[in-house]
């Protein structure tokens, strides 16, 4: 078999047109050619080599195989993409890791040609990811475009994860660089984008697994979108999209992409992204979304949708700490509607979902600090003086010395224990709603 030798490097360019021209072999067996001794003998080498990373040594039985059995097996594809793409991680040289490169490519094709087996979508997509990592920085950087479209096209929401982040990425360079996409071309990829992640983060949710690293993907992705140069602002939400939304407002895929572009154009003071992010959630049910509509809620003071979409958000939370994190914000609500029993039994769900978290304990001790008036039975200071010492001992726990030293400010004096004849270090009850127990303490 003649093959053409280019700076060192053995060329596929004479074996395609033959391979080309075969019949596809799908399934498990061999096809094997009229001089199968010769194509056992020459698998047999291309295996040991590849597997010894002697890829170099591979080319010569992996072209005369695919020269003269291109329909043998899909194996055979597979170890080619192998050695070229070993080839090419080892080359130092650009031009030669560019050759190799291009002869990945070629196996990929190659592949899709003499052995598709009704893998055309899955295939075509790990040819894109092989083709991201040689072309991304590369003037080739139009041609992955295509192939990334065209995989994402095949594969629709079965698109393999790791291509996600990599698409938008040369949507990015596309668009910044070479300037061959306009605002609406990069906008249309980042809202398919979008639509597979929520896909896939519905699935997983449907069969009980993680979606953190979904999320992940959303964030990283809105972070290379607000780096495309692509204008998206308050004004050309309002002027263009939020007429059509307010005609329909049911219209969910709509709502999404209006919520999306406004969080991108920092629009969220506006009602209409709390109005829009609320029919998000209707269909996409998801931890960030719930609890970041509900702190703007907050900050608004509106606390019956906050503490709504709170309640919401915590069985969606997939982390403890998540988990916590809400809890307090459910406890908030609720010291702030004066209901201080309830915010400490959230409170302490918090402290049970994550230990770690601190600031319940803070919470907690400012609910006693702040329950003086409410607690003294104006008999003596000593015991009216109680929520105090026990406040001390939850700023303790949370790390805050600040509040610490204001609780302390709070403590009997000796005197005041002393006329009711109490003990420094002692226990004591502390009653009314907090019934808990402490010790006493003096503030001098």
């Amino acid at each position: 078999m003649k093959t053409i030798l280019w700076s060192g490097l053995v060329s596929l360019a004479l074996v395609v047109s033959m391979a080309f021209s075969a019949s596809a072999q799908c399934g498990a067996d061999y096809k094997w050619p009229a001089d199968k001794a010769k194509a056992e003998e020459s698998l047999v080498l291309l295996k040991d080599n590849k597997n010894n990373g002697n890829f170099k040594a591979a080319i010569p039985p992996l072209n005369w195989l695919i020269t003269n059995a291109p329909d043998l097996n899909k194996a055979l594809y597979i170890y080619g993409a192998d050695i070229y793409d070993g080839l090419a991680k080892k080359e130092t040289n650009a031009a030669k890791k560019a050759k190799y490169a291009d002869s990945l490519m070629i196996i990929y094709d190659l592949r899709l040609k003499n052995t598709p087996c009704g893998e055309e979508a899955s295939i075509t997509n790990r040819k894109a990811l092989a083709a991201y990592i040689y072309l991304i920085n590369s003037d080739k950087a139009k041609d992955l475009l295509q192939l990334m479209d065209k995989a994402v096209e095949l594969n629709g929401n079965d698109v393999m994860d790791g291509t996600l982040i990599p698409y938008m990425q040369t949507v990015q360079i596309n668009k910044v660089k070479f300037k061959t996409l306009t605002d609406d071309d990069v906008i249309n990829r980042y809202e398919k984008i979008t639509e597979i992640i929520d896909a896939k983060t519905k699935k997983a949710r449907s069969e009980g697994k993680p979606t953190d690293k979904y999320a992940k993907y959303q964030s990283d992705i809105d972070n290379i979108f607000a780096n495309c140069g692509v204008v998206i602002d308050c004004a050309m939400v309002k002027k263009t999209l939020e007429p059509k939304y307010q005609a329909n407002p049911n219209d969910a895929e709509l709502a999404k992409k209006i919520f999306y572009y406004m969080l991108q154009g920092k629009c969220t003071d506006d009602p209409l992204w709390l109005q829009t992010g609320e029919k998000v959630l209707e269909t996409n049910p998801d931890f960030g979304i719930a609890k970041n509509l509900a702190i703007k809620y907050l900050a608004q003071e509106n606390y019956t949708k906050a503490e709504s979409l709170l309640k919401k958000a915590l069985p969606l939370a997939s982390s403890n700490e998540d988990k916590a994190e809400t809890l307090i914000l459910l406890g908030s609500i609720n010291a702030k509607q004066g209901d201080k029993a309830g915010a400490r039994e959230l409170y302490r769900q918090a402290i049970g979902a994550n230990p770690a978290n601190k600031e319940a304990y803070e919470k907690i001790g400012d609910l006693y600090m702040n329950s003086f008036n409410e607690c003294a039975e104006k008999d003596n200071m000593a015991d009216d003086r109680k929520v105090y010492l026990i406040a001390y001992d939850y700023y303790q726990k949370a790390g805050e010395s600040k509040k610490m030293a204001q609780a302390k400010e709070g403590f009997p004096s000796k005197e005041e224990i002393f006329e009711r004849n109490y003990a420094a270090g002692s226990a004591t009850k502390v009653g009314c709603w907090i019934n808990e127990s402490t010790i006493w303490r003096t503030r001098n």
